[in-house]
């Protein structure tokens, strides 16, 4: 055979042969220069790349994700053989036969790159991951200079390689590559574009997400459709070539349309607040890093049904609330912030709609006196009926064409494009809902706020607001315990007391300065009358009474003055919730805890949560106030919960000028806390008291909660709880069939007329 003339023929061989010659007597002496300063590939035995710390409910159900880079570890044979064959064809088809290096391949393109003078790679599977991966905490290789990279590069592949076995390569290779859009490792890949597990990818699937691994900046689906149809189409091809499949399922398979996993609605995520609550925990304990990269499993308390009720609640009351302040103007128009009413779209409209969904809608026009707007490819009318309650009747005393306001969707009609809608406005109040399993302190539902993204404070854990009326339950209780009953008879009338050399008189007031004269302490507690709350105090001591609320598990010390009665003391909404629950769980106080139990990647223990329990007060004296606070329910403030036909009880709180309202009410199983006021204390308005404001979102949750619940047993009393039936006004003892008689709770010897009734 003749040889070949062509001198670029000639020059090609000429450097080939050059470069295999360097190459081959270089490589021992670069290796034994470079090698010692390189840290022991055995490190990698122990290798963890950074994988995603999950949260968890009490069910099961994930509620959060902490994470720097979304990665799901998973083994070989989770790997299907179809993704293997189609990176192992994209990639490094020779990856089962080379030692780490590819010297042919090596060759070749550095042959390549010099007469074309181009700078094209020719690394291995091997020498990639060898260039991904940090040993003994050294920073990847991809950070150093070039030619100092690719020969160390080289020499950690040949270590890596001697080390391990093909397999364990691939693995290793598989999880930690980034695959574009935020995710890590074939299998956090699959789930994002296809929805499903690694292993149940088709051809054409498998294929795509091969194709990303060259370039994951560009060719993931997401960013560059195009790009990763025709990447997909090349390891389609080379698949073929290296006869993993056939040139007809190659073709098949290329022209077949990328079909991603649907984009689903972006909502709220379930418990924001609570899951901070979580996040600073293990920040605190265990360190960012741990936090971020290591993978943990948390375990909590929460439960995920009475999450959703207690958000569901806090919402909808909030935002009838705040109609009663009445209708604020729109803040943004979008014609003014130069876009077209035709043209303007709105992120949130990206996703799909249901009925019970507020969106934004812009507004498109107002004609005979309806208010028309768009909401992406849907039309709406508001007519009168979807904004009566701002109490305008045009459309055009409200809105202008531009306007973004908020509307509730009402129907969807798909074909016609059209949504049934009525107006909405975002509530500038805020709220707090806690809920506490009485027998353990596990914190069963969590609400910080209106909303996690307009504000991260939580109003469950970090706001101290003074609690008004809650605090007489302290006060009744230090009275039962000393010896007062529930018919004891205290005077209702205008008092004053000297607080000492150059103080004005403290002169506590009724609300709306009304005296009824005597009256039981029930009816005074049921009722919440302030002067028989202060006169209590001052008959047993300030001392003595804000003595109990270290028991009761307040955190701050409270001042010994007679205005605390009144509630002029401040605490949170978790530390009064888990106060209150002190009643249905026989005096015994339970600490709220949120974590049960954490795991790390490799399923060891690192934390265990059980109940912490301390005492508080006696049983019988626990018992009395209980039953004391169902007659709140039955005939005092709280009467708006007897609708729910449960056994319950609780308390209300409003705070002078009703800046803050409370309820926190409990039955035998879990104690629940409501707050509602603003940021920056302001009147609620008239009248607006914690019956008005709070009652209703703690009765909207308990609605929920007791739903297809079977009725619990009710309060079971202590041994040592006689019951008597007495007068309701005079607290005397009375017949049964009397109209005004009530069965009264004593502990044993104090009832009206035993020997040592006090």
């Amino acid at each position: 055979m003749a040889q070949s003339t062509n001198p670029f023929v000639r020059q090609a061989k000429g450097i080939f042969v050059l470069v295999v010659a360097a190459l081959a007597g270089g490589i021992s002496g670069v290796m034994f220069a470079y090698s010692r300063d390189l840290p022991e590939v055995s490190t990698l035995d122990d290798y963890a790349p950074s994988t995603i710390t999950r949260v968890y409910a009490a069910g099961g159900e994930e509620i959060g994700q902490f994470a720097t880079q979304q990665r799901v570890i998973i083994g070989y044979d989770d790997i299907p053989e179809v993704l293997r064959q189609a990176i192992i064809s994209s990639e490094d088809a020779s990856f089962f036969s080379h030692f780490g290096l590819n010297l042919r391949r090596l060759a070749i393109t550095i042959a390549q790159n010099i007469l074309r003078q181009r700078r094209r790679g020719a690394s291995t599977l091997t020498q990639q991951l060898a260039r991904q991966v940090s040993l003994d905490g050294a920073a990847p290789l991809g950070t150093e200079k070039l030619w100092t990279r690719k020969i160390n590069e080289a020499i950690i592949a040949l270590q890596i390689e001697k080390r391990y076995t093909k397999s364990e390569i691939f693995t290793l290779y598989c999880n930690q590559m980034y695959l574009g859009s935020g995710a890590y490792g074939v299998e956090a890949a699959s789930r994002l574009y296809f929805g499903k597990p690694a292993l149940e990818l088709e051809l054409e699937e498998a294929a795509l997400i091969a194709g990303i691994f060259q370039n994951p900046g560009r060719q993931s689906p997401l960013l560059n459709p195009d790009l990763a149809r025709s990447r997909r189409a090349y390891v389609l091809g080379e698949m073929a070539d290296n006869g993993y499949i056939t040139r007809a399922e190659a073709d098949e398979a290329t022209a077949s349309e990328i079909v991603l996993a649907e984009r689903t609605p972006q909502r709220r995520s379930l418990a924001p607040y609570f899951v901070e609550e979580v996040r600073q925990h293990l920040e605190v304990t265990y360190g960012a890093n741990s936090l971020y990269e290591d993978g943990l499993a948390v375990h909590t308390t929460l439960d995920a049904r009475l999450q959703a009720a207690a958000e569901a609640a806090v919402e909808t009351q909030l935002r009838v609330l705040d109609k009663r302040h009445g209708y604020r103007p729109p803040t943004q128009n979008v014609v003014a912030d130069g876009e077209t009413l035709e043209n303007y779209a709105h992120r949130r409209w990206h996703f799909g709609f249901a009925v019970g969904d507020v969106v934004p809608a812009v507004v498109t026009g107002t004609d005979d006196g309806a208010i028309q707007a768009r909401i992406g490819r849907y039309t709406t009318t508001l007519t009168r009926d979807a904004f009566a309650w701002t109490r305008r009747r045009s459309g055009t005393e409200l809105v202008t064409p531009g306007d973004l306001i908020d509307v509730r969707i009402l129907a969807v009609d798909e074909e016609a494009g059209v949504l049934g809608t009525e107006l909405e406005q975002e509530p500038e109040v805020e709220a707090a809902l806690i809920a506490l399993d009485n027998r353990t302190g596990r914190i069963l539902s969590m609400v910080g706020g209106y909303s996690f993204d307009r504000s991260k404070f939580n109003r469950a854990t970090q706001a101290r607001r003074q609690l008004g009326s809650l605090f007489k339950g302290i006060v009744y209780t230090a009275a039962i315990d000393r010896g007062y009953t529930p018919a004891h008879i205290i005077m209702d009338e205008p008092v004053s007391f000297d607080p000492g050399p150059d103080q004005d008189p403290y002169e506590p007031a009724n609300y709306k300065n009304e005296y009824l004269g005597p009256v039981t302490l029930r009816y005074a507690l049921e009722k919440s009358i302030n002067v028989p709350a202060v006169v209590l105090m001052h008959e047993m001591g300030p001392e003595a009474v804000v003595a109990y609320a270290p028991r009761f598990g307040f955190s701050s010390e409270i001042p010994p003055f007679l205005s605390v009665a009144l509630g002029s003391a401040e605490t949170t909404l978790e530390e009064i919730t888990s106060a209150y629950a002190v009643f249905p769980n026989r005096g015994i106080r339970m600490t709220p805890y949120r974590v049960t139990k954490i795991v790390d990647r490799d399923g060891k223990v690192l934390e265990e949560n059980r109940p912490e329990a301390h005492d508080a007060i006696r049983a019988d004296t626990a018992y009395v106030m209980l039953n004391i606070l169902r007659g709140v329910v039955e005939r005092g403030t709280g009467q708006s919960a007897r609708s729910l036909g449960w056994p319950i009880a609780g308390k209300t709180g409003t705070v002078d000028d009703f800046t803050d309202g409370w309820f926190v009410g409990f039955d035998p199983d879990i104690t629940v806390g409501v707050w509602v006021g603003f940021d920056q204390k302001r009147s609620l308005g008239n009248s607006q008291d914690g019956a008005t404001v709070a009652l209703p979102i703690w009765r909207a949750f308990m609605q929920a909660y007791i739903e297809d619940r079977p009725a619990p047993e009710g309060f079971v009393p202590p041994n040592n709880i006689v019951f008597v039936d007495v007068d309701a006004t005079t607290g005397t003892l009375t017949e049964p069939w009397a109209a005004n008689a009530i069965r009264e709770a004593f502990v044993a010897g104090t009832q009206p007329g035993s020997l040592f009734e006090p």
